[in-house]
């Protein structure tokens, strides 16, 4: 295979051609929702042209919009590695979904039960748990991190489980300052005590491959925007757990978790973006030889991109493979610019020797500069960031950062180039030199 080039892969996604003052823009802004393939806007116009109807009908553009439907169940069960197409549900988004399913398994919670939470993660993945343990008058408890490299504290997640520990709710990676979590271990303790075992996958599903039985994981959500796609939500639980919770619905409902009338043309463009992935595979895909699911331990990206998996879940595996190896050099070549810049701070793992632990998504501070004013320096130069916490919000606030308006957020997906990061380092380095007050 051919090593692995954006260059290649650029000028499918339209947006990337958008230029400012003579210049191409620098899109950094993946991790609150990436750019995607025409592949992706044409199977949205096309759903609407074609297949545009409500489901279940006799008539032939709604059998065509159900066959869509089902097709992108499909094709999401290979992205993450479900046992069924049955297993994934589709929704407005992660947050929605997860308040759904916190809702279901707040009813099945009791007086003194436990849940335990992180303090890196997303509030999308701490406040549902939160007003579920709160409502079934159960007790939240919760996995500290490292501040120096906002890693969590798996001693503390120790001292919080228990037997009456019922979820452990853990987040694959950090939108803020891109840890990737030891999530296959996190998992392997909550079941240990019995515990089911949640995983917010949103920030990790563009950087990795994603294997929930290689992680042992009982449920698992995540978001299509963030990985190429339209704004469509995405949750899957084990078959038996998902069919036994309680949930919210209407009488005539056939599905537990899809409620209402879903939003068909997004689900289109997501089996695009999936389409998309596993083409990379096909083009620049690596495997990983001598790996299988038992023997992936804590790396469940080794487990997932086990040999000889056929079909469009192995072309998926070896493309996210390639991505997962391309973005490697990217966060080596970043860390080793941003450390060079005077004034500059990292916040979370900073040693270029270490980017098997971290997405491409850097938490800066930068001396004299206000995040705010630094991301606006950054956009006028035309390099797209995002400032402030992100909902991370009890991480920024544990890194002493939410009364200075938190971080700038620099999010590289595969389409980011090496040129697109010097042209990064450049600007922070002129910025950090002349500082805030100079023209």
């Amino acid at each position: 295979m051919p090593a692995f080039d954006p260059a290649l892969l650029r000028p499918q996604f339209p947006a990337l051609s958008a230029r400012q003052d003579g210049r191409p823009v620098v899109f950094l802004d993946g991790p609150g929702g990436t750019q995607v393939p025409q592949r992706v806007i044409d199977a949205v116009a096309g759903y609407y042209r074609d297949a545009n109807a409500n489901a279940h009908g006799a008539f032939a553009t709604s059998k065509r919009s159900d066959a869509i439907v089902e097709e992108a169940h499909a094709a999401v069960a290979d992205l993450l590695g479900a046992a069924s197409p049955a297993e994934v549900k589709f929704g407005q988004n992660m947050t929605s979904l997860t308040f759904a399913l916190s809702r279901g398994i707040g009813r099945v919670l009791r007086p003194g039960d436990e849940v335990v939470i992180s303090r890196l993660d997303h509030e999308a993945n701490r406040g549902p748990w939160i007003a579920a343990a709160a409502d079934a008058g159960a007790t939240i408890r919760e996995i500290a991190l490292d501040p120096a490299t906002c890693t969590l504290d798996l001693g503390s997640l120790d001292a919080a489980l228990s037997e009456r520990t019922r979820l452990v709710a853990v987040g694959w990676a950090s939108n803020a300052v891109g840890t990737i979590n030891p999530v296959a271990e996190v998992v392997r303790r909550a079941h240990a005590v019995g515990a089911w075992a949640f995983v917010d996958a949103v920030h990790y599903a563009p950087h990795g491959p994603l294997d929930v039985a290689a992680i042992g994981a009982d449920f698992l959500a995540c978001s299509a925007y963030k990985f190429f796609g339209p704004h469509v939500g995405v949750l899957w639980g084990r078959a038996e757990l998902l069919d036994s919770l309680p949930a919210y619905k209407v009488r005539p409902a056939s599905d537990h978790w899809e409620t209402g009338t879903q939003n068909h043309e997004g689900i289109a463009g997501t089996l695009a973006a999936v389409e998309y992935l596993a083409e990379i595979g096909d083009r620049f895909g690596v495997s990983a030889p001598g790996t299988d699911r038992a023997a992936a331990g804590n790396d469940a990206g080794a487990g997932a991109a086990a040999v000889g998996i056929a079909g469009r879940r192995g072309r998926l595996l070896a493309g996210m493979r390639a991505i997962e190896a391309y973005e490697r050099e990217v966060s080596a070549r970043v860390l080793a610019g941003l450390s060079a810049i005077p004034g500059l701070a990292i916040h979370g793992l900073a040693d270029p020797g270490r980017t098997s632990g971290r997405t491409p998504t850097f938490a800066v501070t930068m001396a004299g500069w206000p995040p705010r004013r630094l991301a606006e320096a950054l956009a006028a130069a035309g390099i797209n960031a995002w400032d402030g916490d992100f909902y991370a919000t009890t991480l920024v606030e544990d890194l002493g950062l939410a009364g200075s308006g938190g971080v700038v957020r620099l999010g590289m997906v595969h389409y980011t180039t090496f040129d697109e990061v010097d042209r990064l380092l450049e600007t922070l380095a002129e910025l950090a030199d002349r500082g805030p007050g100079r023209p």
